[in-house]
């Protein structure tokens, strides 16, 4: 994989920590807007970027590059992986995929169209302890109750209180607590469970965005709920509740740094699979193999559970009445 990455902010240096130890990777450029050269030039003495561009267009035409990291604002994803798709580059876009639906089945149709991969980069998707989790859970009998709680007070809330308005809470941006941070759990869930029947989203709204709140996922036989704060905190907590025991992922649904799985009547087993420390690590292993086999049928199936995420977020926005600048056209 010859990378191309697109934006410099805090995601971008997470990524550059550790992907230097994928063998396969290339840090073939890295593109930012004008007035941010310094900012590139500090990755790339570090981190050995090849080139460096201010002009996205002109990243795309480097041949040398073949895949896309797009890892900028929410609301720029869709146009920004439209381009690079348009330009016959493969892109991983970073979460949220889209502020909508109809953004993401573009997307999604013009990959198909030009056989291009095209994946979302949603940590929890690829983790060792998820895979493990979703295998044990047939013997905790049936599922009766799912919750998940991710929560961290935002660096940027005293901010906005004071009306200052961040990419982190503008409705114009895409942003608020259920994109920034409760799609983990609705990333989780769904990859545990599938579509569920029902959405409803309670959320505390502040001069247009969601500062925190409470969604409602109704699988019929079970309930789940997912709280996403950005103006409070708490202890990352999921809990898989069934007839013969419980898994609780210990930490947030962006992590799972280890669970412990309980049978009734038995003690605790703590259970942990990770092969890296960094979060990140595993899923662009995976995106690795995936550009380097092109391996366009488990990219599409992870596409396809994208969509399914993307169809919740849906839900909850109507319920809760949250519209973002792209919904307006």
């Amino acid at each position: 994989m010859n990378l191309g990455i697109a934006g410099a902010g805090m995601i971008v240096k997470d990524l550059l920590s550790f992907i230097g130890e994928i063998p396969g990777i290339s840090l073939t450029a890295i593109f930012a807007r004008p007035g941010r050269e310094d900012a590139l030039q500090e990755l790339q003495n570090q981190y050995g970027i090849a080139r460096l561009y201010t002009d996205y267009s002109a990243m795309l035409r480097d041949t040398d590059v073949d895949t896309i990291y797009v890892a900028l604002p929410n609301h720029l994803h869709y146009a920004f992986t439209k381009e690079a798709l348009l330009s016959g580059k493969h892109v991983i876009c970073e979460k949220p995929f889209t502020s909508n639906l109809a953004e993401f089945l573009e997307l999604k149709e013009i990959a198909e169209r030009r056989e291009l991969i095209l994946v979302e980069a949603i940590s929890n998707q690829y983790l060792n302890n998820v895979a493990a989790v979703k295998e044990q859970l047939a013997g905790l009998g049936s599922i009766k109750m799912v919750s998940c709680n991710y929560s961290q007070y935002s660096s940027r809330y005293d901010a906005f209180k004071r009306g200052e308005i961040l990419p982190a809470f503008n409705p114009e941006m895409s942003g608020g607590a259920l994109m920034d941070i409760n799609i983990y759990n609705i990333h989780l869930v769904v990859g545990f469970f599938g579509s569920p029947q029902y959405v409803e989203y309670r959320a505390n709204m502040e001069r247009g965005i969601d500062t925190s709140g409470v969604l409602l996922l109704d699988y019929g036989i079970f309930k789940c709920v997912c709280i996403g704060a950005k103006d409070s905190t708490a202890p990352g907590a999921v809990n898989i509740q069934g007839t013969e025991g419980y898994i609780q992922i210990n930490g947030s649904a962006n992590g799972c740094d280890s669970y412990d799985y309980v049978l009734n009547r038995e003690k605790p087993v703590r259970v942990d699979h990770k092969d890296h420390p960094h979060r990140m690590y595993d899923e662009f292993l995976h995106f690795e193999r995936f550009i380097r086999e092109q391996d366009r049928k488990t990219a599409a199936e992870m596409l396809a559970h994208s969509e399914r995420v993307m169809r919740v977020i849906e839900q909850a926005k109507a319920s809760a009445g949250l519209v973002f600048g792209s919904d307006r056209g």
